[in-house]
């Protein structure tokens, strides 16, 4: 079990890393060769020229100028300096506020830092009940609550501290949830014209015998939503039309490559035709990627053909545009039917966001994937519990011990067991994890979710629900019972659970290490760009020939909100739980916090570039993480307490999560809705200003090819886009059913549930 000492190892080499990973950082970017992969972001927003286009031929690689050197760590004050306000112009507000989730960190943790270190751990200290138990345990876990005898006074500490922590907790969570809110709103407000604004996504269109789904869409808002109906565009299955259309591009990148390289060494390239260019007979490089550019280029425009004119290829639904943000907002807010699960709406995510592959899967399916991911999400969760398992054996050198025996003497080093101690564990834990998010996002994907948001915020539930079970529960669990087996077997049935309470808090020193290597190292790690790096030279030197070229070869990259998040969390609840039972993992959590805020910042200033905009949308799940790490913390303590002879504190402290609970329904009913919802009075207020400001706005041009399928956009847009505009004078609808002609009675089709046009229509 890791002492003093083994975590002390532990944080100097780890602070050793980071160290190191954060200085090559500051000398790399000082490069102008690297100054695209650091600063990519001013790149795409045209504000910043590269510093290879003009100076001496060693001047484009190196930087010889030795007075910038000597500032080499003026990049962290320099990401603290820009306003809130000017970087939510700059970046975005999904941004900003992912950034006050570090902030809320430290809200909240320093305060009860403070007051763990001056309170409890001084009552933890005084005590020698670990001694006389003669349960395996370090010096840290005398910093514990382990160390307070059955049935002693000084648990009152920890029961007005943990009311404390609670209140002080909740009073950060509702000055934040609501300045978030606040933003929000003054956000959507005071934001540029988009799409999206405009713009409702239709679902579960019915069919209809007489009309196609097109001609379906206009007459039902023709008739429905009258003075405000813009156009539509109808969804098509184009999936794949995109997969050919994305082979063909990396075809080319391939002959670009292919060329490069002949101009370099005047002799032709060869590949192969096998697999991955390994197998099969070969050929010249040149000619292959040309005729197979060709080959898709064929499939390419046989698949087109057939998605224009094959019914099948449309699918029961449309993007809707009305002419104003109210008509949007009523439509997207509102039943369209009697029957519920009929023309279904809901804001349209703006264009960027749209996860174009899910709008092809059939609506109905939609609930049969998710039972599916369900089922496979459990299991998945109950299967990791074997390697959650394995790394809680290098916890411990008795597991490793056991496991290869012939490592004992070099094991029993000093040096080499404070390692093992308080290093290995946490980098065993952060492996495992490393494939995770993507196995959850592939999961997300399969269940049908439209939008990138909507799948990353998916995706981060999922893998909170995995961390809070199998790492937090699972590492407690597994590791106390490997830990005191022996003490286990020799105990009678009454004083098993006595012991499962001492052994509980001291997991702190496993977690102390997971901290140490993902948040200390990791998150310097992240500023370096190990992965960007390296692509942006490769293909600097293999495919770049222009400007536009270099451009493109950047790859500056987005906040991975579906694992960053989550991974925040878990240090929220980590903290929470352990700040009345062992305080010492309260410092390494702050560095985490005040660490990540730094690196983040810089980051979102001069290089991540956002895929979307969703307005802050994830704030409620980063609430309700939070709560629920809240209540799992007072629920953890209690039960702790019950195992110590304090079985009258119960009802006291039962109290507590009954009290975060209400906290968290009324946040939720008094701020949630602006994330839900657009206030009507704000929309026609902008568009009455907006009305007011450019009388003559042509808003369909602007909406031209807006939802367009991204594959179909070099076409043309009239094929794809019906757009009608009648007049604000026509009150007459024109419709191909027979049925309309002949019989006031409507179509079982429509989803309708009364009549909405006259007896009689006349001929057209």
């Amino acid at each position: 079990m890791a002492t003093i000492k083994d975590i002390g190892v532990g944080a100097a080499f780890n602070i050793v890393t980071a160290t190191i990973f954060l200085l090559i950082f500051a000398f790399l970017r000082l490069q102008p060769i690297n100054d695209r992969i650091f600063f990519p972001k001013w790149y795409l927003k045209g504000m910043r020229d590269s510093p290879s286009s003009a100076g001496a031929a060693v001047t484009k690689y190196v930087n010889l100028n030795v007075r910038s050197y000597l500032k080499f760590l003026s990049w962290m004050p320099a990401a603290l300096k820009m306003p809130e306000e000017e970087l939510i112009e700059h970046a975005g507000l999904d941004s900003v506020v992912y950034l006050r989730i570090y902030l809320t960190g430290l809200k909240i943790f320093v305060p009860i830092t403070i007051l763990a270190f001056a309170v409890l751990v001084p009552v933890n200290w005084t005590n020698d009940t670990l001694d006389d138990l003669k349960v395996v345990h370090s010096d840290i876990d005398n910093l514990s609550i382990s160390n307070i005898p059955h049935g002693s006074k000084r648990f009152i500490a920890h029961l007005v501290m943990a009311y404390v922590f609670t209140f002080w907790t909740c009073y950060v969570l509702k000055n934040e949830y609501e300045r978030v809110a606040t933003m929000r709103l003054r956000f959507l407000a005071s934001e540029k014209r988009r799409p999206d604004q405009f713009t409702v996504l239709v679902r579960n269109i019915p069919p209809d015998p007489d009309e196609s789904v097109s001609e379906l869409v206009e007459h039902f808002f023709l008739v429905n939503h009258p003075d405000h109906y813009l156009k539509h565009q109808t969804v098509y299955n184009a999936n794949k039309l995109a997969d050919l259309v994305e082979k063909k591009k990396k075809m080319r990148n391939w002959l670009d490559y292919y060329q490069n390289k002949l101009e370099r060494k005047s002799k032709r390239p060869t590949t192969k035709t096998g697999f991955l260019g390994c197998f099969g007979s070969e050929v010249d490089a040149i000619d292959h990627c040309k005729s197979e550019i060709e080959k898709i280029g064929k499939e390419e425009a046989e698949e087109r053909k057939k998605v224009m004119k094959d019914p099948k290829s449309i699918m029961p639904a449309a993007f809707v545009s009305f002419r104003s943000r109210w008509g949007a907002a009523v439509c997207a807010q509102t039943q369209q039917t009697s029957n519920p699960t009929l023309w279904l709406t809901e804001w349209a995510p703006e264009p960027r966001d749209v996860y174009w592959s899910n709008l092809s899967i059939p609506f109905v399916s939609l609930t049969v994937r998710r039972l599916i991911i369900g089922v496979a999400f459990f299991f998945l969760n109950f299967f990791y519990v074997i390697p959650i398992a394995f790394v809680q054996t290098l916890a411990n050198l008795e597991g490793i011990e056991k496991a290869l025996p012939f490592l004992k003497p070099l094991i029993e080093s000093p040096p080499i067991k404070s390692f093992i101690q308080g290093f290995l564990p946490g980098l065993a834990l952060k492996i495992f994890l490393i494939v995770l998010p993507t196995i959850l996002m592939y999961m997300s994907q399969f269940e049908g979710l439209i939008s990138q948001s909507s799948l990353e915020r998916r995706t981060a539930s999922k893998y909170f629900i995995f961390l809070f079970f199998n790492v937090f529960l699972g590492s407690i669990v597994t590791g106390s019972a490997l830990e005191q087996l022996d003490t286990y077997l020799h105990a009678s049935a009454n004083d098993i659970p006595r012991i499962i309470g001492v052994a509980i808090p001291m997991k702190a020193t496993f977690f102390i290490t997971y901290v140490m290597v993902d948040g200390w190292a990791g998150v310097s790690l992240e500023i370096l760009r190990i992965r960007a790096f390296v692509l942006y030279h490769l293909k600097n030197f293999f495919l770049v020939k222009t400007e536009k070229d270099r451009e493109e070869a950047m790859d500056p990259g987005s906040i991975c909100f579906y694992w960053s998040e989550p991974r925040i969390q878990l240090y929220f609840l980590l903290g929470l739980v352990y700040a009345a039972v062992t305080p010492l993992l309260l410092p390494f959590i702050l560095v985490f916090f005040a660490l990540g805020y730094v690196v983040y910042r810089h980051q979102i200033i001069n290089v991540y570039h956002q895929r979307y905009e969703s307005g802050a949308q994830f704030w409620p799940n980063v609430h309700l993480r939070i709560i629920v790490a809240l209540i799992a913390s007072q629920l953890l303590l209690l039960g702790l307490l019950s195992t110590k002879g304090l079985e009258e504190a119960t009802p006291v402290l039962l109290v507590l999560p009954i009290l975060t609970f209400w906290f968290h329904k009324y946040c939720t009913h008094r701020y949630k809705p602006a994330f839900v919802r657009n206030p009507l009075q704000e929309a026609m207020r902008k568009d009455t200003l907006e009305h007011a400001r450019e009388p003559n706005f042509d808003l369909k041009s602007y909406l031209a090819d807006s939802y367009l399928h991204p594959v179909f956009k070099s076409d043309d847009v009239d094929k794809f886009y019906v757009a009608e505009d009648p007049g604000a004078d026509e009150v007459i609808v024109a419709t191909k059913r027979q049925s309309r002609r002949t019989t006031p009675m409507q179509s079982k089709y429509d989803g309708s549930d009364r009549l909405s046009v006259p007896d009689s229509i006349p001929e057209r």
